[in-house]
Formats: structure tokens, C-alpha cells, sequence
């Protein structure tokens, strides 16, 4: 077994995850975490900008085909933030980009995160100045979907890498 651990060390040490059918890079500075439940195939922190109080995270979640239209996970993802006096955001950023046979829908919104702490939580985050970029990635085998969430510093910092991030994907 641990031949197996330190194979598997050494292949996301050199940046690149295979989840699911789908590969992609970890961009340099990402940090690899344990996927804290079955429904996320990797999980990363991006660590935080000078003068934010936490670092950033992204998950990739996979459903094995399932998980909800494009349009009902943008909705639910913007229902995730607020204004600061507590009513919905009003500037979302919505982009649609194709490459290597996928379709990638991507949002990037700013203002207080209130999502649920766990899915199916009653508790909230309540973490105001931050950023959502998020996404679904359209594959042969069933929509991926992409979520960064962090104080907006450090999502800024790690805009190039998230584009490059999702650039990488490919279906094995």
C-alpha cells in the first residue's frame, strides 16, 4: 500500500489529477487537499494575497452524470452571495468558451458568501468581500463542476491560474 500512496503522492505532486474522465493540471502554488467528501473529485487550497484573512478554495465536483442544468447551478451558485445590505447581487459575469470537445460555462461574482457551510446545513457562511468563480464543464461523461469561492484579493491572485486550470481540462 504504501507503494501505491507515494506512486500517487509523486503523480499529483507533478501537477496533474485524473478524476473521473476528466484530467486536468494543478496550477504551481495550488495546494492539494483530501477530498472532503465522496462527491468531490479533488479539492485544492490557493493560498491567500497579502493582507486576506484565509486562503481560497476549489473543488471539483463530479455526480457520475448528473448534478442539475447549467442554467439551475449558475442560479444557485449566484443565490450563494449577496450585497452588502443583504439583497441579491446584481453583476454577474457569465461566459460560455469551447475547447477539446467540451463546453465550459463560467460565472465570477463579487459580494457577501452565504452558502451553506455543508451541504444540507442549516449554518451559513457570512463572508463578506468575497468572490465566486464557478463553473460546469460539459463532457461526454456528465457535467464536472468547478467552484472557487475566497476573499476577492485572493481570487484576483489566482485568476490566470483558474483560467489555466480550466484550459487543461481534458477527457481521457
Amino acid at each position: 500500500m504504501r507503494g501505491v500512496a507515494a506512486a500517487l503522492s509523486s503523480f499529483l505532486l507533478a501537477g496533474w489529477l485524473a478524476a473521473a474522465g476528466l484530467s486536468f493540471s494543478a496550477p504551481p502554488g495550488w495546494k492539494s487537499t483530501p477530498p472532503a467528501s465522496s462527491m468531490r473529485v479533488a479539492q485544492f487550497t490557493l493560498p491567500r494575497a497579502a493582507g486576506d484573512a484565509e486562503d481560497a478554495d476549489l473543488v471539483v465536483y463530479y455526480f457520475g452524470g448528473s448534478g442539475g442544468s447549467v442554467d439551475a447551478n449558475i442560479q444557485r451558485w449566484v443565490g450563494q452571495m449577496q450585497q452588502p445590505d443583504g439583497k441579491p447581487v446584481g453583476a454577474v459575469t457569465r461566459e460560455t468558451t469551447h475547447h477539446d470537445g467540451l463546453t465550459i460555462t463560467l460565472i465570477d461574482v463579487s459580494g457577501t458568501y452565504v452558502g451553506e457551510t455543508a451541504p444540507g446545513a442549516s449554518t451559513h457562511h457570512d463572508n463578506p468581500g468575497f468572490r465566486l468563480r464557478a463553473g460546469v464543464v460539459d463532457t461526454p461523461n456528465g457535467p464536472y463542476y468547478v467552484k472557487l469561492t475566497g476573499p476577492q484579493k485572493t481570487v484576483a491572485k489566482w485568476d490566470a491560474a483558474f483560467r489555466d486550470f480550466i484550459a487543461s481540462m481534458r477527457v481521457k
